[in-house]
């Protein structure tokens, strides 16, 4: 009975996606998005179900599907585990999806291929229940490269736009790179171990086991670099604001609570390994705290308001790996939880708006929406407030944790210069998602007359799961709050090192007082020009100065293009324009060759008996000649 409720939470969207697939086309639009939305509900039926079992009895669950791979002495089945960990990550990621899809139904009505989309939907889901529920680091890793595939074909759903095509790739090869060093580091690991069973390498290394092998230190960097890429860390984080070219629902999808929170899952899962290799914690506390800090100043000047949403994305996941990095993984949890909440409704808060303006996403154009959409308004004005890190909303308990963790760090020398560049993202957080707001809902609305004309609230299926995500929002920093602590405690059992509880002293208060007042100075700061000084965003063509670089994004696509895309493109017209013809060449030259030999031989080919006697006699002569001499000079 528990293995068959464990397939129908796995298998469940894998049947809606293959019913769109192959009956989508021949039913209504709307019946194909409630079988797509069904196929979730029920994943997030049965997380709920296993969570609250786990809750009652404490017991994991560990489901042998079948063998898998025996060689030599290394032996790995297809399993999959349900514990706290991915009974935690199932439920926001099946929930939320869940939410996204109800909300797909009326957002993507009128498009043609709506049976298609909820398929790769569905599938995407598939691909993430698989990489969450694996119980080895191979299962994990079909789920991790399925995640991929899906979001280069969400990415790209209008591919009539060739840009968006563009997008889709870049966020298809840029993953990849990081891939292969995951990939790396799944070998190594298994050369180390002669497993890859994430039960029994915790055991192995509790035991002590292969627990100061330099190997070991190699394998957590390369798990680190497919992190980056999955989770859009620097350097690789330059897929992620163009993957806003997918249908808005698609970027609530891979920024909210699935695609981009892998990285930390994965982390967190090999928590027993990183706390083996300090060096690299390091590296994943800096790399944490300057994404956050760089993708936080691009945000500030950005005016698509999916670009802003998506580079919010990029810093607050550098503060997810800040925190990972000081080794406060149930912080980093905690974060990506509320995280979920906030960004998923500001997301889908966004698609309302351009529901609204027939497709317009510049916020240069917008102004004014409050009036007529009452509803998207206080959503995202909860979830912006909540993202800023505002009491007594969600965002404000799991950023305070961060913060706190990396001022009171005595492990990294540094950590105090990291709690100062975390503080600055945070304060540049609040600004630039209040200049957002100002410029989206407040003031005259500077769009054209015929947008004006047709503005209104979007339907009760798109405001529905808006008003839901702002609640969580508003109460979801509820199951970490100080005193009582349950996620921490909840996360126990996967944790190795136990992480120590803050009591509320003197400093605590007061640094929860500069993180408040911090997050008040970026509002203020956004009020002051946006709303006070009613300022609008310069034309492009008019920013200059150092603000033309941080709008450019620090021309880091630039540099990649000099220095990876040309290159590169280079080579292969080499290769195609003169290697190739000249090895084209070489190789008709010995069939020429080989064909005018064959032609003179033909030429003897007469038929001509005498001239065959001729030619035996000649061979004769000769080999009896050369056994003579031979014989001779012996």
């Amino acid at each position: 009975m528990e293995n068959s409720l464990v397939l129908l939470l796995l298998l469940t969207p894998f049947v809606g996606f293959l019913f769109n697939v192959f009956f989508g086309k021949k039913i209504s639009r709307n019946v194909s998005g409630t079988i797509g939305t069904i196929a979730v509900v029920v994943s997030f039926a049965m997380s709920i179900f296993f969570f609250m079992q786990l809750n009652q009895t404490g017991k994991v669950i560990q489901v042998k599907l079948f063998d898998w791979i025996t060689v030599s002495n290394f032996k790995l089945d297809f399993g999959i585990l349900l514990d706290q960990l991915s009974l935690l990550w199932l439920l926001f990621v099946t929930g939320i999806g869940s939410l996204i899809h109800l909300y797909s139904i009326s957002y993507m009505h009128d498009d043609e291929n709506l049976h298609k989309f909820f398929a790769y939907l569905n599938l995407f889901i598939f691909f993430m229940i698989t990489l969450v529920i694996g119980s080895n680091l191979l299962v994990m890793f079909i789920g991790w490269e399925g995640v991929g595939l899906c979001s280069y074909l969400l990415i790209g759903f209008w591919h009539k736009n060739q840009d968006y095509n563009d997008a889709a790739k870049k966020a298809f090869i840029m993953n990849r790179i990081g891939d292969l060093g995951f990939l790396i580091g799944i070998f190594i690991i298994a050369s180390l171990f002669t497993t890859l069973d994430f039960v029994e390498l915790k055991e192995i290394v509790l035991g002590g086991t292969n627990s100061g092998n330099a190997l070991l230190s190699v394998a957590t960097l390369c798990l680190f670099i497919g992190a980056t890429g999955k989770s859009a860390q620097l350097p690789l984080y330059t897929w992620l604001p163009d993957a806003m070219a997918g249908p808005t629902p698609v970027s609530a999808l891979i920024h909210a609570a699935t695609m981009v929170t892998a990285g930390i899952f994965m982390i967190t899962r090999m928590n027993f390994l990183f706390d083996l290799t300090p060096y690299i914690q390091e590296i994943i506390a800096v790399v944490g705290a300057l994404t956050a800090l760089v993708a936080a100043s691009i945000g500030l000047l950005q005016n698509d308001i999916k670009k802003v949403l998506a580079y919010s994305t990029v810093s607050q996941l550098g503060l997810m790996f800040l925190a990972l990095g000081l080794g406060a993984y149930n912080v980093a949890v905690f974060h990506v939880i509320t995280h979920a909440f906030f960004k998923a409704c500001l997301f889908l808060g966004s698609g309302s708006v351009i529901h609204a303006l027939h497709g317009e996403q510049d916020m240069r154009k917008m102004g004014g929406l409050r009036k007529v959409m009452p509803i998207t308004f206080a959503t995202m004005l909860i979830s912006t407030l909540a993202i800023s890190g505002i009491f007594p909303f969600a965002g404000f308990w799991s950023k305070d944790e961060i913060l706190l963790v990396a001022f009171q760090n005595h492990h990294i020398a540094f950590a105090k210069v990291l709690w100062v560049v975390a503080s600055i993202a945070s304060i540049m957080t609040a600004f630039y998602m209040f200049r957002l707001m100002y410029l989206t809902f407040f003031r005259e609305f500077r769009g054209t007359e015929e947008q004006k004309h047709h503005l209104h609230e979007s339907p009760s299926l798109i405001t529905f799961p808006l008003i839901v995500l702002a609640a969580l929002a508003t109460i979801g920093g509820a199951i970490n709050l100080p005193g009582s602590n349950w996620l921490n405690h909840f996360l126990e059992p996967i944790l190795v090192t136990k992480y120590e509880h803050h009591a509320l002293g003197t400093q605590e208060y007061m640094l929860m007082a500069v993180a408040l007042a911090g997050a008040i100075i970026g509002i203020g700061w956004a009020y002051s020009k946006y709303i006070k000084q009613a300022f609008v965003p310069k034309e492009d063509s008019a920013i200059t100065g150092f603000s033309k670089t941080i709008y450019n994004k620090y021309y880091v696509d630039e540099f990649y293009t000099f220095l990876i895309v040309k290159p590169l493109n280079g080579l292969s017209n080499f290769f195609r324009t003169t290697l190739e013809p000249a090895l084209g060449k070489v190789v008709y030259g010995f069939g020429t060759v080989a064909n005018g030999l064959s032609n003179q031989g033909r030429k003897l080919q007469t038929g001509s008996i005498g001239l065959y006697l001729f030619a035996f006699v000649i061979g004769v002569c000769a080999i009896i000649i050369y056994l003579f001499l031979a014989q001779n000079i012996a």
